[in-house]
């Protein structure tokens, strides 16, 4: 399956939002485990804290308890069957609260006390569990007879009838081989750590509420910024479309009245001298004159001359060498052509390689080159120019120094922002400015890597100076 591609704005709003959604949520996650933890501790505290509170009070209403019957009890035999009678009704009068009393179990398991489920006594209970399998009578009795102890199990509860969660103190009569004990609910603690259990959730809801509106927020002005940018980016890239489109036709025409220049100073003037000697030659024949033949001579000469200046006017416009022998021979013409015209001393020097450069990089350093050459002899008044070509390691560079008095770098010069222009196209590099002792001028034009061929290419012409 071929995924979509993204368009450029895409791409920038998926850079943009992406690490912001991701951030968003590590945020989120991070904020809910911290949460949860630090709810965990204080709901365990709390608990803790409660619990610690219903065994004191235990501890107290047993120790109310044991201070109701602790005369009779030290004054009785251990089958003091009517002392033990007087503690029964003691205890099963000690009732509290809804669902609070006292029990009583001996050593052997049976209940001898439980006012608010009378249908325990008297029954032997040993070996009795609750619905979770926690062992209860035998727990009871043991803690007893250890002294006293706390156990925790599930058991019916009174006031409703269904099982709940209870704690239990009990402590043993040792001279009665009785197990004297009660018990709380805990339906309250549990139900408190329920509340604190869904405040926390409630509050970790409303926490990602808001990293999400947040977030959402921050979406929206990222997306309402790059709508304005991408807007705002492309005027411009029309505008400047625009003027390169005006620059695009003015140079045409600027090309066009050169050409048409050419034509008429030196093809056309070349072809009217032709015309009028081959008019002459005939004439001369006509009247069987000698001279006739220099005339014929003279027209061959000119439409020689012309032949020539087809030949320049074509080299201006796309020279031959260039795609034949490579780009280091056709600098070398042009810089050769350039000397002959203008009498301006030119060094060109390069490196002997293989003709690895693109078409486009090719083209657009003989331009650049020609751009150049141009300001010079318009506006450098150098007397020295030096043209160098070399490769490395990122690629190729032309260098071009005169020891002139500089090129005014004007905004609106069409020819160096041609130069600027072509190198952009080709992700290259264009420096100007003036040499290392701070006269004339350096212009120098760097391709990238990506331009060059592989040695195997087709293209690859051995030993052409490039």
């Amino acid at each position: 399956m071929r995924l979509p591609r993204l368009s450029y704005g895409q791409s920038l709003f998926a850079l943009a939002t992406v690490p912001l959604i991701l951030a968003a949520a590590a945020i989120a996650a991070m904020v809910a485990i911290q949460s949860e933890r630090t709810a965990a501790r204080e709901i365990a505290q709390l608990e803790a804290t409660m619990i610690q509170a219903k065994r004191r009070e235990l501890r107290n209403y047993l120790q109310l308890a044991r201070t109701a019957f602790i005369t009779i009890y030290g004054n009785a035999a251990p089958d003091d069957a009517e002392a033990k009678l007087r503690v029964t009704q003691i205890l099963s009068a000690m009732v509290y609260g809804q669902d609070g009393f006292f029990f009583v179990y001996d050593y052997d398991g049976t209940n001898i006390v439980a006012p608010r489920q009378t249908w325990l006594i008297g029954r032997d209970w040993s070996g009795m569990t609750d619905a979770a399998g926690v062992p209860v009578t035998d727990r009871l009795i043991e803690l007893a007879r250890a002294g006293s102890g706390y156990h925790t199990y599930e058991w019916r509860k009174p006031s409703t009838g269904e099982e709940a969660t209870i704690m239990t103190y009990v402590m043993g009569l040792q001279d009665w081989r009785w197990a004297i004990g009660t018990g709380v609910f805990l339906d309250d603690v549990l139900a408190q750590g329920a509340i604190a259990r869904a405040e926390v959730r409630a509050r970790v809801t409303t926490q990602f509420m808001w990293i999400g509106g947040i977030t959402l927020a921050a979406l929206l002005l990222v997306f309402a910024s790059g709508c304005l940018i991408t807007i705002r980016e492309r005027r411009l890239a029309d505008a400047k479309l625009k003027q390169l489109t005006q620059r695009v036709l003015d140079t045409q025409e600027e090309e066009r009245g050169r050409v048409a220049r050419e034509l008429h100073d030196s093809i056309s003037q070349l072809l009217v001298g032709i015309r009028y000697k081959l008019e002459l030659a005939r004439r001369l024949t006509t009247r069987g004159e000698p001279a006739a033949r220099g005339a014929l001579d003279g027209a061959i000469a000119g439409l020689q001359g012309a032949l020539g200046e087809v030949r320049r006017i074509s080299q201006d416009l796309r020279p031959d060498v260039l795609d034949d022998l490579g780009l280091g021979p056709a600098l070398k013409s042009l810089c050769e052509a350039f000397q002959t015209r203008t009498g301006i001393g030119v060094e060109f020097r390069t490196v002997v390689f293989r003709n690895r450069l693109d078409i486009e990089a090719k083209t657009a350093l003989y331009r650049i080159a020609q751009e150049a050459l141009t300001n010079i002899e318009r506006h450098a008044a150098a007397r020295h120019v030096t043209v160098r070509l070399f490769g490395h390691r990122r690629g190729a560079t032309l260098r071009i120094t005169d020891d002139g008095r500089g090129i005014a770098r004007r905004t609106g010069g069409l020819g160096l922002r041609n130069m600027a222009e072509r190198i952009e196209q080709l992700d290259g590099i264009l420096r100007i400015g003036p040499d290392a002792d701070g006269r004339g001028t350096v212009i120098e034009a760097s391709v990238p890597l990506t331009h060059l061929l592989p040695p195997d290419s087709g293209e690859a012409v051995p030993h052409a100076a490039e």
